[in-house]
């Protein structure tokens, strides 16, 4: 009897289980979702279940139906289209999302099954839900106009030149009178806009407020503070102030490009002064290379405090130029441990920010 070589069994194996994973993978997607992903917003806990729609279109010749939804949570129900549909007609999921069961930020998975092999897709609610107060005057501390806010500034964290960042923040109406949006009146910066999310709030009953930042349209790059006014009325208005840090957008680059563009190297990136006298102001280097094969352009220098002044021999590089920025540092009513940041802004598009450090302790 003869033997089967073992390389051969193990070929035959090798094609027939080839042969199933072959065809799973070429089976085509049967819906076509308008959207797989539904952002909710801020949600105020006192405006009760969100409806999400996700709508889809049947795209092969078979005849097609939702056989089962499941969610990964019971705070989400699920209606949709049980028909069965040809090539070419629409259908539509609805999800309910009950915003008492998250705090803050959430994310909800619902799975749709259909009636064909391999059939199946996934889809997600986000956004952000906040619980109803349990203490108006605890909770929102900080009252200006009879508006109660929770924080003292409007923080919209990093804000880029290519698009606006929008945020949307909370406050409460500790006045006597009805909020109108279309009586709301912005004085500020035109950089920045600001509405009302609801038409209408009524006394003792909390708001949105959907601040809107263009970084391009503030000309300048780093950290900001920008006064701002909101009024409904000359008797009810409120003075605040945004907070943010611009920065410039790059795109992303090709592998081809990376050796071109602008590279901007610091060196050192952290100077210790060890022990100085409070009297004696101190004066330090740091050096910029350009390492790239086109021009690098300085932006911007800006230190965390006024008892730094920085000076720049100029705003350009060319390829493997080189320069100092001269650093003093005057230590002047300070003691202990102290450090101080510096930020670069460039048009290095890998490395647009970067900062250097000044440590001391100051006696």
């Amino acid at each position: 009897m003869k033997r089967i070589p073992v390389v051969l069994i193990f070929l035959i194996l090798l094609v027939f289980s080839i042969q199933p994973l072959a065809a799973q993978e070429t089976i085509p997607s049967r819906l076509v979702w308008k959207v797989n992903k539904v952002d909710l917003g801020t949600i105020l806990e006192e405006e009760g279940d969100q409806l999400a729609v996700f709508e889809f279109t049947h795209s092969l010749d078979s005849g097609v139906w939702i056989e089962k939804v499941w969610t990964d949570c019971g705070c989400t129900t699920a209606e949709y289209s049980r028909d069965t549909l040809v090539a070419g007609e629409s259908g539509m999921l609805q999800v309910v999302f009950d915003p008492t069961s998250a705090v803050g930020d959430f994310s909800r998975m619902v799975v749709v099954k259909g009636n064909l092999q391999g059939m199946q897709d996934t889809l997600f609610i986000e956004g952000k839900s906040i619980p109803l107060p349990t203490n108006p005057v605890i909770d929102y501390p900080f009252v200006n106009g009879s508006i109660g806010f929770r924080l003292e500034k409007i923080n919209m964290g990093d804000v880029f030149t290519n698009e606006p960042s929008k945020r949307t923040i909370e406050f409460f109406n500790f006045s006597e009178s009805i909020l109108y949006a279309d009586s709301l009146e912005y004085i500020g910066p035109a950089y920045i806009r600001v509405r009302q999310v609801e038409d209408s709030i009524l006394n003792a009953k909390r708001g949105l407020l959907e601040i809107s930042y263009l970084g391009s349209g503030k000309d300048d790059l780093g950290f900001f503070e920008d006064p701002i006014q909101l009024k409904w009325s000359d008797s009810l208005w409120v003075n605040a102030e945004v907070i943010a840090n611009v920065f410039e957008f790059y795109p992303n680059l090709s592998k081809d490009k990376l050796g071109l563009v602008p590279s901007l190297r610091i060196s050192p990136t952290e100077i210790d002064l060890k022990e100085i006298s409070a009297d004696q102001i101190q004066e330090v280097s740091y050096t910029f290379t350009n390492r790239g094969r086109e021009v690098l352009e300085i932006k911007k220098v800006q230190g965390n405090c006024e008892c730094l002044t920085l000076t720049l021999p100029k705003k350009e590089l060319g390829p493997g130029e080189s320069m100092d920025l001269i650093v003093q540092f005057d230590p002047s009513g300070r003691q202990g441990i102290d450090q101080r940041n510096i930020y670069i802004f460039s048009n290095d598009p890998l490395n647009s920010i970067q900062s250097v450090i000044l440590k001391s302790r100051i006696k």
